[in-house]
């Protein structure tokens, strides 16, 4: 079985507060966007879990994969037989774009509905919480509105589809905690579901914000002119995704636009 975990991009991230446990509370909407890596799981194998992976290097030990991680959430709730698992990564990392953690939720997604193991949704998203503060979202992979580490979610009414959505990494691996180190926790006038929501997209350039952008354009001013030359382009609006360094535009329709080679880019 083959199923494909797909990116997200932020609309809008606000860093709310300092939680007493050192993660921080934030506000932001989540948007599924289709750009995907592929993963297939087999049953099978001589050991209980076998992952292999393709495509761009995934940095450390095997056994340190999300995927692995999500095995061993699954496994502490249910019995599983033994696996294999081949993972074919596109998505870059450290672009703010939850690929690792698409990859995760999605594992587990196939492993419920391959081996019949009857987990509700809610059972999935429970464990999905534990291997990341996005992970979950991706178990039901629609917009939402989300808060708390970025796990408690509710409806938001949103829908991109009669626009283009151009995603680019610019090769840079973004520190989720040094960007965390550099904002200064603060809650804003409107929120983010409240702007997404009430005001038309060709206003959220003026109002719409994401608060990693600032310490990060200041460590990575390359990431800042790829958001300029979105603009210039004629995106109605664009931003870093989560705490980068991926940047996205939204266009009316598909525009020509250059990028040097190191680059990596994706329309929706």
């Amino acid at each position: 079985m083959i199923l494909f975990p797909n990116a997200k991009i932020n609309l809008g991230l606000n860093v709310i507060e300092k939680r007493p446990d050192g993660f921080h509370n934030i506000e932001t909407v989540f948007y599924p966007i289709n750009w995907c890596d592929a993963l297939e799981v087999l049953d099978g194998g001589s050991q209980p879990f076998d992952l292999e992976t393709s495509g761009l290097t995934v940095a450390g030990p095997i056994e340190e994969n999300i995927i692995f991680k999500a095995r061993k959430a699954l496994s502490a709730e249910v019995k599983l037989p033994h696996l294999k698992a081949n993972l074919h990564k596109v998505l870059p990392m450290g672009a703010g774009l939850g690929g690792g953690s698409s990859d995760a939720a999605f594992f587990l997604k196939i492993i419920n509905q391959k081996f019949s193991l009857g987990l509700s949704q809610e059972q999935l998203i429970n464990i999905a919480r534990k291997l990341g503060a996005d992970c979950a979202f991706f178990i039901e992979n629609t917009p939402v509105f989300a808060v708390g580490k970025g796990d408690e979610f509710s409806p938001v009414n949103v829908n991109l589809k009669d626009y283009r959505i151009l995603v680019v990494h610019p090769g840079i691996n973004s520190n989720t905690k040094e960007a965390y180190d550099g904002v200064i926790p603060n809650k804003p006038l409107r929120s983010v579901k409240e702007i997404v929501e009430n005001e038309p997209i060709s206003n959220w350039k003026n109002c719409l914000v994401n608060d990693f952008e600032k310490s990060i354009f200041k460590k990575y001013p390359e990431v800042e002119k790829l958001k300029n030359q979105f603009y210039e382009a004629g995106a109605i609006y664009a931003s870093m995704s989560g705490s980068g360094s991926a940047v996205f535009g939204i266009f009316k329709d598909k525009q020509t636009i250059t990028f040097p080679d190191t680059y990596k880019s994706m329309w929706t």
